[in-house]
């Protein structure tokens, strides 16, 4: 060893001992302040009197909880980086945040600041079988040998404050600058490690008040289960499918990426089908799914699909929502605001795409219908034609056992009906071939569950499968 690389040493180990010592002093001085307990580690952690350093952060949505754990992971597994994470025990009337963890103890009620506690986590549960867990109250007390050290806290609410919907992410550090630093890794780790991003999920209220996300596994729908008159499927995934594929090179030529489309037509006819396929044409885009109730929470939706962007958000019966705000029935006038407020919103090149689906066009409001930038394209989803109806005939016979003879009476006697209603035709018809203890399904087989479909039926059975008066009951 040299000498100057011994003196080198020396002069280190003085600092330690000097560096030491001045977190020592500090120390005592908070406990004879009889600052808590909190306020005493992170004094320790900065060398300094912690209650003079800034702290910056902000309100998450609850729902983005299992995402924060994520970023916290990324943040902490940079290199050069080590961590210590302290338990926080949640008083019954207090929070958790930098604010409450430094302030004094107080008799009060049984005390209404923070104490130490176990580490607590919450636990989620992946559609995939994985689960992930998350810190609900903690301190994560973070050194780094390129940067002055930091601290992040994560705060929950109680469960008597979840109706919130909403959870504390603060930074502290030496200077606002580092913390706000570290605070906006933690958005880009956010969005980058969504453990929601290329999924199907939709928004629920659980408890009346709490909103969170419902995982989604829709069936693969293939190009050849859409049966479509000619040309009208190509249509629409030219609109969608391939206007994804196609993104950055319409953004090179600076063209617009958001876009909405419009399927309408009778019930029945494949719209929710057809949009389903869509989803299974494009697995690398998150979708949102917006329908029944969940419809009260569209512009959450929407703000999940424009964070999890390139996204897809299906809003099924948007008439419900939609409706012409003049006509005297119209009852959701606001959640209509919201929904254009929500694609107009959106910058020109956000990659969101709205699939819209209605079986009532002609209520729906013109300001969302009939304006470019909005709805780019209605597709109307009409009734099979004769060409159509042959061809469902044979996808939903494909796998049975079958003997028609007759396959153009069956095509005949359907017009006006639906996909909807063929497809159930084929089921039941298999149901009387078994029932009968036959080995096929035959054509005496389609006619009796037809005349049980249109007549023992009667016209409700007619109206909830799509079929029209039009189709024969003879």
């Amino acid at each position: 060893m040299t000498k100057d690389s011994d003196g080198g040493g020396l002069a280190q180990r003085l600092l330690r001992r000097a560096t030491g010592a001045i977190r020592d002093a500090i120390v005592a001085e908070t406990k004879e302040k009889g600052a808590s307990y909190f306020a005493q580690r992170l004094s320790e952690h900065f060398g300094r009197d912690a209650t003079t350093l800034p702290v910056i952060g902000e309100e998450v949505p609850l729902r983005e909880h299992i995402n924060v754990q994520s970023a916290i992971d990324a943040l902490l597994a940079r290199k050069g980086r080590a961590f210590e994470l302290v338990g926080v025990l949640r008083a019954m009337y207090g929070s958790s945040d930098f604010s409450s963890l430094l302030q004094r103890e107080s008799p009060l009620f049984g005390g209404n600041s923070p104490s130490l506690g176990p580490v607590q986590y919450a636990r989620f549960e992946l559609p995939d079988g994985v689960a992930v867990r998350s810190v609900e109250n903690g301190l994560f007390l973070v050194r780094s040998t390129e940067h002055a050290p930091f601290a992040v806290v994560v705060a929950t609410p109680s469960e008597n404050q979840r109706y919130l919907n909403t959870f504390t992410m603060q930074v502290m550090a030496e200077d606002p600058s580092h913390a706000e630093q570290v605070l906006s890794e933690l958005r880009g780790f956010m969005r980058e490690r969504s453990l929601y991003r290329g999924r199907v999920l939709s928004l629920t209220v659980e408890n009346h008040s709490h909103i969170a996300v419902r995982f989604h596994t829709l069936p693969k729908v293939e190009r050849a289960q859409i049966i479509l008159p000619e040309g009208l499927l190509d249509r629409i995934e030219r609109q969608t499918v391939r206007f994804s594929q196609h993104a950055d090179k319409l953004r090179a030529m600076g063209r617009h990426i958001k876009r909405g489309v419009l399927l309408h037509g009778p019930p029945g006819t494949g719209k929710t089908f057809t949009a389903m396929h869509l989803a299974s044409c494009m697995p690398d885009r998150t979708t949102v799914l917006v329908t029944g109730r969940t419809q009260g929470l569209l512009q959450q939706s929407c703000q999940l699909a424009r964070m999890l962007q390139p996204a897809t958000v299906i809003i099924e019966d948007v008439d419900l929502i939609a409706e012409e705000r003049t006509s005297a029935a119209a009852c959701n006038v606001p959640l209509l605001f919201e929904l254009l407020n929500e694609m107009d919103g959106l910058a020109g090149d956000a990659d969101v795409l709205f699939v819209l689906t209605t079986n009532r066009p002609e209520i729906l409001e013109p300001a969302l219908a009939a304006r470019p930038g909005r709805i780019d394209q209605a597709i109307e989803v009409a009734l099979p034609d004769e060409a159509c109806r042959r061809r469902l005939i044979a996808l939903y016979s494909d796998g049975m056992p079958v003997r028609l003879e007759s396959v153009e009476e069956i095509v005949a006697r359907t017009e006006g009906a639906s996909g909807a209603f063929i497809k159930e035709l084929l089921r039941k018809a298999a149901l009387v071939s078994v029932d009968r203890g036959a080995d096929e399904v035959t054509d005496d087989d389609v006619r009796a569950s037809m005349h049980e479909l249109l007549v023992d039926g009667g016209p409700l059975t007619k109206a909830l499968l799509g079929a029209k008066s039009s189709a024969s009951t003879s």
